[in-house]
This record gives structure tokens, C-alpha cells and sequence, in this order.
């Protein structure tokens, strides 16, 4: 039931601390709104039967005797809050359904089980209540002024086919067939530079002490990849950053085919090896 083929869909590619590039597939109006008609579909059925189990329930609360003289009769405080549950009750399921089955359930509703999207952060994270909560909320605005007119000019418009819910949540609706890609191969170029396979000259190495030949093995893919961890380690736990570290530090001298140095730290041998190819890339280059 995807609206296009994947190859045709707005991607949205996400880069995990593992060095694993993420993408799923935007998900667009036509299958969005099957999901809405089956979740409201499911919505009316359940609703019916609170419905139907709260008048069984009134049913059997004695009514409110007529007073003498033939007079109407006046509903009794009981029945005025028995009415004012109900009206309770079918409103927070009808707000809840939504933003609790989004909460709990990891971006889902069964309507968007069933054709397999979810609701994530523009970042790639799951979202929370509050994120729900917001994109739910702004349905009333995205309905407006009918037949989701609103919403639909906003899908429309926007590249990751968000509607206002959505934009001002944050939140994207994507397909659950994610496809997972490693920025590296076996020999360390990342996929994205994988066509760039100059050597870096062998010239005398500097900082990491690693000879010049061995160093001139890596190509500018492995720098490039060396820099991008070097960009957001920062932004990483100590512990995934010291793991993702000694990984890389690994390929790289497997691929020089000598050993690390064991004075010194992966992070700091990264730092050093990035120094001594930057140098090395300037002097092929004069």
C-alpha cells in the first residue's frame, strides 16, 4: 500500500552513533490516510460500545421519582454527574486514542501498524507524550475547515510531507522498512566517497609515528570517515565514544597492516593519523 516506490520516496537518512547510516521512507498522503480512516474506523467502533455500556449502566440506576401533583421530573445531582463521566469519558478517549497508542507503542496507532508507518522525531528518535500529545492536539487545526483541508495544504507543501501537528511537534511519519547502510565497507571508505581512491604519497609521517608508506595506504574516504567521528564525538557517551574509537582505530591499522601503538589512546591515534594524512594530502597537492 505505499504511495510510491521506494526508489521514488523523500528519504529520510538518519546517522547512528554505530557508524550505520539509517533511511526510511517518508511516508505520503495515501497511505497516511488509510491509516486515519482505520484508526477512526476503530475509534467509532469503541466509542460505540463505551456508549452502549454506559447507558446498560444508567439502565440500572434507579431513576428519580416524579414529585405529587403530576409535576415533570427533575433530574437528581447523580444523574447530572453520571451524564458529565460519560461526556468525560468519550472525550478523553477520543483525544487519547491517538496520543497514548503514539506514547506507548513507539509512534504506532493500528492503523499505522497495519500499513506498517510510524511517527518519529525529525532526528530519528522516538517520540514522547508531550510530542504526541502536541501533534494530536493540532488535528482541530489541521482540520480546518474541513476534510483535513489544512493538513492536506501542509503535507502538500512540506518535503517531509509534515502536516502542522507534525511541524510544530517536530515529528515525521515514515515507513517501517528501513534500510540500513554502513558508512564504511570492509576496507574502511565510506560508501557516500567510495569512488575516490587516491593514496595519499608516501611521504615521512609525523604525529602518530606510523611510516609513510603504511599511512599512504589510507585514501581521502578514511579521512573523511576519521573526521566525521573526530566532528560529533563530543556529542556521543563517553563509553559508545571510546568503543566507536577503538573500532575505527582497528580498520585503519589493519588496513596500513601495522599494529597500534599501545602508548597512546584510539582517540588520540585517530587525532594524530587525520594530522599526518591532512599533511600529506597538502604535499601531493604542491
Amino acid at each position: 500500500m505505499s504511495d510510491l516506490p521506494v526508489e521514488l520516496r523523500d528519504q529520510l537518512s538518519i546517522d547512528t552513533p554505530e557508524l550505520v547510516s539509517l533511511e526510511y521512507p517518508v511516508a505520503g498522503i495515501g497511505s497516511r490516510a488509510i491509516a486515519c480512516l482505520i484508526d477512526y474506523t476503530l475509534q467509532g467502533i469503541a466509542g460505540g460500545l463505551i456508549v452502549m455500556v454506559l447507558a446498560f449502566i444508567a439502565m440500572l440506576v434507579p431513576a428519580s421519582s416524579a414529585p405529587s401533583g403530576g409535576s415533570v421530573a427533575k433530574s437528581s445531582p447523580s444523574d447530572a454527574w453520571a451524564t458529565a463521566i460519560a461526556f468525560l469519558i468519550l472525550f478523553l478517549f477520543q483525544w487519547g486514542y491517538f496520543t497514548l497508542f503514539e506514547t506507548f507503542w513507539n509512534g504506532r496507532t493500528p492503523g499505522k501498524r497495519l500499513l506498517r508507518l510510524r511517527v518519529m522525531q525529525a532526528n530519528g528518535r522516538s517520540i514522547g507524550f508531550l510530542d504526541a500529545l502536541t501533534r494530536n492536539l493540532l488535528r482541530v487545526a489541521d482540520g480546518i475547515p474541513g476534510f483535513y483541508l489544512v493538513g492536506l495544504i501542509a503535507v502538500f507543501a512540506t518535503r517531509r510531507s509534515q502536516r502542522l501537528g507534525d511541524l510544530v511537534a517536530g515529528t515525521i511519519v515514515v515507513h517501517e522498512q528501513k534500510i540500513e547502510t554502513p558508512l564504511w565497507d570492509g576496507n574502511g571508505a565510506r560508501h557516500l566517497t567510495a569512488g575516490l581512491t587516491r593514496v595519499f604519497p608516501a611521504q615521512m609521517a609525523r604525529s602518530s609515528g606510523i611510516p609513510a608508506d603504511k599511512v599512504g595506504r589510507l585514501t581521502e574516504a578514511d579521512l573523511e570517515l576519521i573526521e566525521s567521528f573526530s566532528a560529533r564525538k563530543l556529542d556521543l557517551p563517553l563509553e559508545t565514544s571510546a568503543a566507536l574509537a577503538a573500532r575505527l582505530a582497528q580498520r585503519m591499522a589493519a588496513k596500513m597492516q601495522t599494529p597500534l601503538p599501545s602508548d597512546v589512546s584510539a582517540d588520540t591515534f585517530l587525532d594524530s593519523l587525520a594530522s599526518d594524512m591532512r599533511s600529506l594530502g597538502r604535499l601531493a597537492k604542491s
